[in-house]
C-alpha cells in the first residue's frame, strides 16, 4: 500500500513539498487538517458530539476529540477534505452548509507505544448543526471508538475550569459483521486490528455504573462490497478535561463559543 502523503509548509503556510505521513508527525512538519463540530438542539439546549478516537491511532489513542476530522492529503482541499464527515459518521451534507468557525494554528506532541510525534497543524474549524440523535450515525469502527454528547454549556464550564467533571452519553462503534458466499466475516478494518487493544492510561476513565439499555434499531450502510447494520446501547459516563486531545482551552473555548451561531440545516 503506498504510503498517505501530506502537502507541508513552513510556518507561515507556504509550501514546501510533501511528504509521508509517518515522516510528517516524526519530524513535525507544518500540515493542513479539516476540524467539524457537530451540534444538535433538544429544546433550548444546544448539545455537543464528540468522538472517542479509536485506542490504535497513532497520536493521542483513546482521547475525546473534534466530532469528525482529519488530515488534507497531498492535493487535497477543504471542500475535498468533508469527506471526513461522511467516513467517520456517515453524514451526508454540501461543504456550503458547514458554517467556517476560525483557523487554528496548532503544536501537539507526545509518545505513543514509544514512538515520539510532534503534530503542528493549520486546522480549519467548521460547525454543522444536525437534528438527530447519535444512534443515526453510522461510525466508522476502523476509526472512531465511540460516540458522545453533552450540553455546549456544560461543556463551556469545563474548559473554563468551573466543573471537574461532565457526565456525557453516547454510543459505541460495533464490531460489525457481514456475508460473503455466506460466510460471516468480520468488518474489514485499515489495520485488522481488534477494538481497544491499547488502554488510554494506566487510569481508567472514571464511567458511572449506570448504562442505558435502549436500543437503537439496525442502521443499514453499504460501503464498498460490504454492507453491514450498526446497533449501540446508550453509554453514561463521567469525563475530566485532562480526557480531551489537548487542543488548548483556548481552543475548545473558542469553537464552543462559535457553535452558539451555527443554524440548523
Amino acid at each position: 500500500m503506498t504510503p498517505e502523503r501530506f502537502d507541508i509548509y513552513d510556518d507561515q503556510q507556504q509550501w514546501l513539498g510533501t511528504a509521508p505521513r509517518n515522516e510528517v508527525h516524526a519530524k513535525g512538519y507544518w500540515h493542513r487538517s479539516f476540524h467539524c463540530w457537530i451540534v444538535r438542539d433538544e429544546g433550548s439546549k444546544r448539545m455537543v458530539l464528540f468522538q472517542r478516537r479509536r485506542d490504535i491511532k497513532d497520536t493521542f489513542p483513546g482521547y475525546y476529540d473534534i466530532t469528525a476530522a482529519g488530515h488534507l492529503t497531498a492535493g487535497e482541499q477543504l471542500q475535498d477534505a468533508h469527506r471526513e464527515l461522511e467516513e467517520e459518521l456517515g453524514v451526508h451534507t454540501s461543504f456550503d452548509a458547514l458554517t467556517y468557525l476560525f483557523t487554528a494554528k496548532q503544536q501537539l506532541q507526545g509518545e505513543v507505544r514509544g514512538i515520539p510525534f510532534l503534530d503542528r497543524e493549520f486546522s480549519a474549524v467548521y460547525g454543522l448543526c444536525l437534528n438527530q440523535p447519535l444512534e443515526s450515525y453510522v461510525l466508522q469502527a476502523s476509526e472512531v471508538d465511540s460516540l458522545y454528547e453533552a450540553p455546549l454549556d456544560d461543556l463551556l464550564a469545563l474548559f473554563r475550569q468551573e466543573k471537574d467533571v461532565v457526565q456525557v452519553s453516547g454510543v459505541r462503534a460495533q464490531q460489525q459483521t457481514f456475508t460473503q458466499n455466506g460466510k460471516a466475516l468480520s468488518t474489514p478494518s485499515e489495520d485488522n486490528t481488534p477494538l481497544s487493544t491499547f488502554p488510554r492510561t494506566s487510569e481508567p476513565l472514571s464511567e458511572c455504573t449506570q448504562e442505558v439499555t435502549t436500543t437503537a434499531a439496525d442502521l443499514l450502510s453499504n460501503h464498498g462490497d460490504y454492507k453491514y447494520s450498526a446497533s449501540a446501547a446508550r453509554l453514561v459516563r463521567e469525563i475530566h478535561l485532562a480526557d480531551f486531545v489537548p487542543h488548548g482551552t483556548t481552543y475548545y473555548i473558542d469553537a464552543l463559543e462559535a457553535l452558539k451561531r451555527v443554524h440548523g440545516v
